[in-house]
């Protein structure tokens, strides 16, 4: 029977099987010449996938079209459902609340009378994965309008798809509040950074007094170039990440072979170890909160001078210390190399070490909220994933 596992009481009945080109009217994006700027850079929406992220409604984008280039695209009604069907990201799906244009690697869906929109939605995000799986292994994935068209999917009445619905945009407004928290937290913590690491806010010692100048000192003076390759190869490989700082390799989303003759040569990290990689002149330099080995082309830096370390973690990913740092890099290409030399020789601010836990203490409570935030979305999105897998067939 089509029936789903969790239903509203007062419904009962089979659903129906459809495809999508029988429910709806299939709409494939365009893009206006883009040598033609009287066309750019307007009023309207010009949806293309890198503006379908998190976010389930389309409120701006990137790209924006003049009326005179969207009168040269095809008019997507508002409150259809955008869905990526060329590229990479295959399977994104989001909805738009105004009219709006889109590109040729969206396909848009418009519902027929007796079809919700936002049910449809919720059933080709649900689907998607599977959507996905069509486009095969080929250099640019690709499902086309009549085989997208074709996807099968089964719809009660319009009363229910719309109770359905309505339960479920309330779980994503819940999401959605989460997320705006959670940005606004991070960008919270950004400000007090650049407040506090410009001294333009300060901390008080505990008995009131003002804590004095702070030193600046050459980064040698802190931190010395670490290099410890006595071990057999069998400790955790380590990896810098920009957003997670130093963790497992294998929690990263790289697959990354190493013989074991490679792995002999790696460099030991140890737990309070800082560490400059490759990315280090665009994300600053890492903290490890493992014991592990890592790549010889990062270079591993040993504290060697009393310090809190949750303030040089903030410190050392401030814009200001980045900028400046990436002026000591080696190389153009890509992968830009900072040697231990060219660090070395950095000017760092070094507070006295009670204001410096102060420092680390503040931002690590924002760090906590930012963490309970991220960690109340995951749930959400989980709950939801349950939600998706037992009220739709």
């Amino acid at each position: 029977m089509a029936v789903p596992k969790l239903r509203f009481k007062e419904f009962e009945g089979d659903w129906n099987l459809s495809s999508l080109a029988n429910i709806s009217s299939i709409i494939t994006g365009n893009t206006p010449s883009t040598s033609n700027r009287e066309y750019y850079d307007g009023e309207f929406l010009f949806v293309s996938p890198v503006d379908i992220q998190e976010n389930r409604y389309i409120e701006k984008t990137k790209t924006t079209l003049t009326a005179n280039g969207f009168s040269k695209c095809r008019h997507i009604p508002e409150n259809s459902v955008l869905f990526v069907c060329i590229g990479s990201t295959i399977g994104k799906v989001a909805q738009n609340k105004v009219i709006c244009a889109t590109n040729q690697q969206i396909n848009a869906v418009i519902p027929k009378k007796g079809y919700s929109s936002d049910f449809l939605y919720l059933q080709l995000e649900r689907l998607a994965p599977n959507i996905k799986l069509n486009a095969g292994v080929q250099a640019v994935p690709l499902i086309n309008k009549t085989e997208f068209g074709k996807t099968l999917l089964n719809t009660p009445t319009f009363i229910e798809q719309t109770k359905i619905a309505s339960f479920l945009s309330a779980v994503d407004e819940k999401i959605t509040q989460l997320t705006q928290k959670h940005q606004l937290l991070s960008q919270y913590k950004q400000g007090m950074m650049q407040k506090l690491f410009s001294q333009k806010m300060r901390f008080k010692a505990e008995d009131g007094s003002e804590f004095g100048e702070w030193e600046c000192i050459q980064a040698n003076s802190i931190f010395e170039n670490y290099s410890n390759k006595n071990h057999d190869g069998s400790l955790t490989i380590l990896a810098a990440t920009q957003d997670k700082g130093v963790v497992p390799r294998d929690e990263i989303d790289i697959d990354i072979k190493s013989s074991d003759a490679s792995v002999l040569s790696y460099k030991i990290i140890e737990k309070g170890n800082f560490v400059i990689s490759l990315r280090s002149f665009q994300g600053g330099i890492e903290y490890s909160n493992y014991e592990g080995i890592c790549s010889p082309a990062y270079t591993v830096l040993k504290v060697i001078k009393p310090i809190d370390t949750g303030f040089y973690k903030a410190y050392l990913k401030t814009n200001d210390f980045i900028q400046r740092l990436s002026s000591t890099v080696i190389g153009i290409r890509d992968g830009k190399q900072i040697s231990y030399q060219a660090f070395s020789t950095l000017m760092i601010d070094y507070p006295c070490l009670e204001e410096q836990t102060k420092i680390a203490n503040f931002l690590s409570a924002i760090d906590q909220k930012i963490e309970v935030t991220a960690q109340q979305i995951e749930q959400a999105k989980q709950w939801k994933k349950g939600l998706l897998q037992q009220m739709f067939v």
